[in-house]
């Protein structure tokens, strides 16, 4: 969700975030706008504006309520996923930003077959700084290199904290192997 928004702060680029983190679709409530009703018209359905140039789609805007559970197999989380990106019309985007479940799972995979004649560019991996995160975040990359997809970056979130008024920086989650910066330099 940051990185869309910092992305998005550039007004001639146009941005969609998909959300495609089927039991746990937590973007609409980043991006405050859980609750928001999707609709349907001859071209698809129409993602969320959130800006003039950043939209957002989420399985979370198609349930009933967000305390929904989800409790699907592949075949039916993959008719949804490429429900998602055949049916959503973006309009001219610049960039879409897929948000995935954590570790590698059908999302992963599904996400990956669909698109790869799209030409997608790459993978940006978030993690946190504790080697529980890092452990899946390893796994992520290995699936991106045995798929061939570049990994373009990895962010990691949740490392400091700085107050908006004092400007002292505090460690939300400390680090236990070195965190983000460690890993890249594996």
């Amino acid at each position: 969700a940051n990185l869309a928004r910092c992305i998005a702060t550039k007004p001639e680029l146009n941005v969609g975030i998909l959300d495609i983190d089927l039991c746990g679709p937590s973007q609409p409530r980043i991006m405050g706008c859980e609750g928001e009703g999707v609709h349907q018209s001859g071209s698809g359905w129409s993602p969320i504006f959130i800006e003039d140039n950043l939209s957002i789609m989420s399985a979370g805007f198609l349930l009933p309520s967000p305390d929904a559970a989800v409790i699907w197999r592949g075949p039916k989380k993959n008719g949804l996923i490429k429900q998602l990106l055949r049916d959503v019309d973006w309009g001219a985007l610049d960039l879409l930003l897929i948000d995935t479940p954590p570790g590698t799972s059908d999302e992963h995979l599904s996400i990956t077959q669909f698109l790869a004649e799209a030409g997608i560019d790459g993978a940006v991996i978030v993690t946190t700084p504790q080697e529980i995160s890092l452990q899946d975040v390893r796994k992520e990359i290995n699936f991106c290199r045995k798929v061939n997809l570049p990994v373009l970056g990895i962010i990691e979130n949740m490392s400091l904290f700085t107050c908006p008024k004092c400007h002292m920086s505090s460690v939300i989650f400390p680090t236990s192997s070195g965190g983000a910066d460690k890993l890249t330099n594996q």
